[in-house]
């Protein structure tokens, strides 16, 4: 007999650390904020709230850009230690529900409810009563979507930002996920969904067409995810206790880097985004190694690495030299990254990053 579908709520708090500082200071409530680091220091926007998004305010955006489009803009530093504060709080609020809490940043996570016995057992009464104890207990808001599996209740949180929530009952996913954009599935960036739609596939409707072993032959083993997920199909359980063994960004250019120049100029923005997700640390984490990836124009890849014991910015542009010379061709993606040290990350320390929520 086939066990009963999953309940699965994922929760996200709407501008989390732009909502933290408007409930600390009431008189910012109706501004265009953000939350980031200063322009001069090639600083970039974490998040910021809803009326600065009515700019074209976004988070990852330069906060020189950022100011340029919003003028007016309120830009505040970060403050981690009132954000991790109310972070605790909400957790605390999660676990008074299940013990399968999995924690994807200070503002989101999965919650595995199935056999639970509050509110009649229904996960859509347990999400609102979650999020009605945010708002009254923390002062912020939070939306959730409720699904029978982590990839659906993602998707599904987004749905009635701000302050929402949606709910897709099993017999309902085959449709909803068919008329998903492709760019909306797990792990599909700009460049990929690009790559997708030149393919003919513009919702995961259209990418059911492809069998799993052209997916493969075209994506790699990020192939067989597709294929999965474009059904909707995603059994990865709600794991409260994961393990961050490192930390990376990367980016795939949508032209060639021609040469080592072209990639130390591209070097900054990654270092400037690296620095940004590292400093949300949850704490302090152990590191062990620095490291640069290169993809070359013929999708051969080699990675450099060092050890280390905290990222040190002035060794990447020394690896991605070294790194480089191993191919010396045009390059189609760059990545850098740290390795934590093994068996040192509990739930506590884990990289915990704020959304745009």
């Amino acid at each position: 007999m086939r066990a009963p579908p999953r309940k699965i709520i994922h929760c996200d708090c709407d501008c989390f650390y732009a909502a933290v500082e408007m409930r600390d200071a009431p008189a910012l409530a109706g501004r265009p904020l953000a939350v980031g680091g200063r322009p001069a220091g090639r600083g970039v926007i974490a998040t910021c709230n809803y009326e600065a998004r009515a700019f074209g305010v976004r988070s990852a955006m330069s906060t020189a850009r950022a100011l340029r489009l919003c003028p007016d803009l309120v830009l505040l530093p970060p403050d981690f230690e009132r954000y991790r504060a109310a972070s605790r709080q909400i957790l605390d609020i999660y676990r008074d529900y299940t013990p399968l809490v999995e924690p994807l940043s200070l503002d989101e996570a999965y919650l595995d409810v199935s056999g639970v016995g509050r509110c009649r057992g229904s996960a859509t009464l347990m999400a609102q009563e979650i999020r009605a104890r945010i708002s009254a207990e923390v002062g912020i808001t939070a939306s959730a979507g409720i699904a029978p599996n982590k990839f659906i209740a993602k998707v599904a949180s987004d749905w009635n930002k701000p302050d929402g929530q949606f709910v897709v009952r099993p017999q309902e996913v085959d449709a909803f996920v068919a008329a998903l954009p492709v760019d909306r599935i797990f792990g599909v960036g700009k460049v990929t969904a690009q790559r997708l739609h030149r393919l003919g596939a513009r919702t995961c409707g259209d990418l059911r067409a492809w069998a799993q072993a052209d997916l493969v032959a075209e994506f790699g083993r990020f192939g067989a995810a597709l294929y999965r997920l474009c059904r909707g199909i995603d059994e990865r359980p709600v794991n409260p206790a994961r393990v961050r063994k490192s930390l990376s960004v990367e980016t795939t250019f949508s032209t060639d880097l021609a040469g080592l120049d072209d990639c130390l100029a591209a070097l900054p923005a990654l270092v400037a985004d690296f620095q940004r997700r590292f400093a949300r640390l949850d704490a302090p984490a152990p590191v062990a190694k620095a490291f640069v990836k290169v993809k070359f124009a013929d999708f051969t890849q080699t990675t450099l690495e060092r050890s280390v014991t905290a990222p040190d910015p002035a060794l990447w542009p020394v690896l991605l030299a070294e790194a480089h010379a191993r191919g010396a061709r045009a390059v189609r993606l760059l990545g850098i990254g740290v390795r934590f040290a093994e068996g040192q990350l509990e739930e506590g320390q884990l990289a915990l990053f704020a959304g745009d929520g």
